[in-house]
């Protein structure tokens, strides 16, 4: 399954209701994985982005499930394709 790295980023409704974060992480964990997505980590970081999450899953799962959080209107999402070596050195062989 392909793994994705997200950079989140509170909206100004995200940032005013920040303490709800923590519960509102728990709610996306539970809505991803219903949908067959595995949430690796979230992190809340210091800079230009507030969260950091990994997931993984099938593409439209993984993007549906952003499209739903960002529905809700508190994050915004940039969203990164990761690869492991072993895919990495897959895609390399293919490149003449």
């Amino acid at each position: 399954m392909a793994r994705y790295i997200s950079l989140v980023g509170f909206t100004d409704q995200g940032a005013r209701n920040v303490k709800d974060s923590p519960a509102r992480a728990d709610a996306f964990r539970t809505m991803a994985e219903s949908l067959g997505v595995k949430v690796h980590s979230i992190y809340w970081t210091l800079g230009n982005y507030d969260l950091v999450v990994t997931v993984e899953g099938p593409e439209d799962a993984v993007t549906a499930a952003l499209l739903k959080v960002g529905s809700a209107g508190n994050v915004h999402t940039h969203t990164l394709r990761a690869f492991d070596s072993a895919e990495f050195a897959r895609l390399l062989a293919m490149v003449p």
